[in-house]
């Protein structure tokens, strides 16, 4: 009777114990290795052509995210709809031309241009206006005494006599711009740089690159980049002196025709978000983040972007799913959970960018974002711990002292990784810390976590990054901790403190 009643009470005591276990871990163990490779064999497949922004396979993974929020009962994230969508402009070349005195010169042979920077126009002078370096600051100033009201300004290219450059920290880019700047402010119509390599070996992309910013407070001067020959045939043999130096500024008498025309397309991205409503903190979010979008592909290459960002693209789909399981339970979040995939991030971060400057969701009333970029790999570069129990976390010093005490207590409760802060250094030579879309929100005041891989070679932008090199076990334990560290933010009683000041280099 005894031995039986002793049985009995162990068994409930076993059950009691099963009963006050930790609910959480029973949600986040929903997050498999199995289901991580099924979703990223998807979203990394032939078909989503590396999901570059604005092309048909970005919008093809927008399709398959927008229908996995749905499948789980997430609600749309922008006023009734999954996705957020922002204009994307691209420019493609449709004809240039430079003609002197009559005789026509070939693009890549003998010029070039930057479709990005010049604006449709035609332009016929009959005079050149050469202005040396084209350098005009305090030390050094190629247009005193002349008149360049709407003409065509010739200059050199490269590093002047003497290896000055104008511009901030004399730099070549710098320079550039400062060159093209002054020749803008005294007047000119347009410019012309004389440079040594023609004529290039790669030829001009019709194509121009993709950009968000399509209006501008000012134009800046179309510019044209033209071989000696060219140089040759308005300043005839005052240019061999004019590389040595030897040539003031002056005006030569030439018939220049300077042509170029393009056609800007307005093409539409998206982020997708999906929304799980919290219950007596409602108005409060907590963000999960992870880019969708890759490379795209080059002829018939394939970027497929299985670790950049296939793997925190569907780490946000697996943290979604888990905490919907959880509120259909009745153990759902006490802030809202916002879970948004964006696009643009290989191009500048500019679906991040555009939520942050249009937000959805109060930014003051957004407690964190846990930002997910590559974490489905190893760092072959990692020579301290365990490389196949780790993650690099970054950016949890910077605007909260609340966070990295929290993510590290939740660490050690639950998923006991190694949190290495190897790119939390101020000093780090890859400027991570700038490089993924957790920036755009820390840029608003927004504290932020950002779980990196650090696998930045060999497959690192290239069309071997596929899912078959992800580790499947180590990628569903990142995302665990994610999730655990979520849940702590989503339910918690207060938002975290704001009390660190942002500290970027140059601002």
């Amino acid at each position: 009777m005894k031995k039986f009643l002793l049985i009995f009470l162990t068994s409930v005591t076993v059950v009691a114990g099963a009963q006050k276990k930790d609910p959480v871990t029973k949600y986040a163990n929903l997050i498999t290795a199995d289901d991580m490779r099924q979703k990223l064999y998807i979203v990394a497949s032939k078909e989503m052509e590396g999901r570059e922004t604005a092309r048909p396979g970005q919008k093809r993974a927008a399709a398959y995210i927008e229908n996995q929020f749905q499948s789980l009962g997430l609600t749309p994230g922008n006023h009734g709809q999954y996705q957020l969508h922002f204009d994307v402009f691209e420019d493609s070349l449709t004809n240039s031309g430079v003609e002197v005195n009559g005789k026509s010169y070939e693009l890549d042979k003998d010029f070039s241009i930057n479709s990005g920077q010049n604006n449709s126009a035609t332009y016929r002078f009959s005079e050149v206006v050469f202005v040396g370096n084209g350098i005009s600051d305090s030390m050094q100033d190629d247009y005193k005494g002349l008149d360049v009201r709407g003409k065509v300004v010739l200059m050199l290219g490269g590093q002047p006599q003497g290896g000055r450059m104008p511009g901030q920290g004399g730099n070549r880019f710098g320079g550039f711009f400062a060159k093209a700047d002054a020749a803008q402010k005294n007047g000119a119509a347009a410019i012309m740089v004389i440079a040594t390599n023609f004529p290039h070996t790669t030829k001009t992309n019709p194509k121009g690159a993709m950009y968000v910013n399509a209006y501008h407070p000012m134009i800046r001067l179309n510019q044209f980049s033209i071989s000696e020959d060219i140089a040759r045939a308005i300043m005839g043999q005052d240019y061999d002196a004019a590389k040595a130096g030897n040539i003031k500024p002056k005006i030569y008498n030439a018939n220049v025709m300077l042509n170029f025309e393009k056609a800007v397309l307005k093409l539409q991205s998206s982020d997708v978000l999906g929304v799980l409503e919290g219950t007596d903190l409602k108005d409060e979010y907590v963000f999960v983040t992870g880019h969708y979008d890759h490379l795209g592909k080059r002829d018939t290459v394939i970027y497929y972007g299985a670790d950049d960002d296939g793997s925190g693209t569907i780490s946000v789909l697996e943290i979604a799913k888990a905490f919907a399981k959880a509120k259909e339970d009745g153990k759902g979040p006490r802030r809202t959970m916002v879970f948004m995939t964006v696009s643009g991030e290989e191009k500048g971060l500019w679906g991040s960018e555009y939520y942050t400057n249009h937000p959805v969701f109060p930014l003051d009333n957004t407690t964190v974002d846990l930002n997910i970029d590559m974490i489905g790999r190893i760092d072959p570069s990692r020579k301290i711990g365990d490389s196949t129990n780790y993650v690099y976390v970054v950016g949890d010093d910077k605007l909260s002292t609340d966070l990295r005490k929290i993510s590290e207590s939740v660490n050690k409760k639950y998923t006991k990784l190694e949190l290495d802060y190897k790119f939390n250094d101020p000093k780090d030579p890859n400027r991570i810390y700038y490089r993924s879309d957790h920036f755009n929100f820390a840029n608003k005041g927004v504290p932020i976590i950002f779980y990196f891989d650090g696998m930045l070679a060999p497959d690192y932008h290239k069309p071997t990054d596929t899912p078959d090199k992800i580790n499947y076990n180590l990628l569903a334990r990142r995302a665990q901790l994610v999730f655990y560290t979520a849940w702590d933010m989503a339910n918690r009683n207060d938002m975290l403190k704001r009390d660190l000041k942002l500290d970027i280099p140059g601002r």
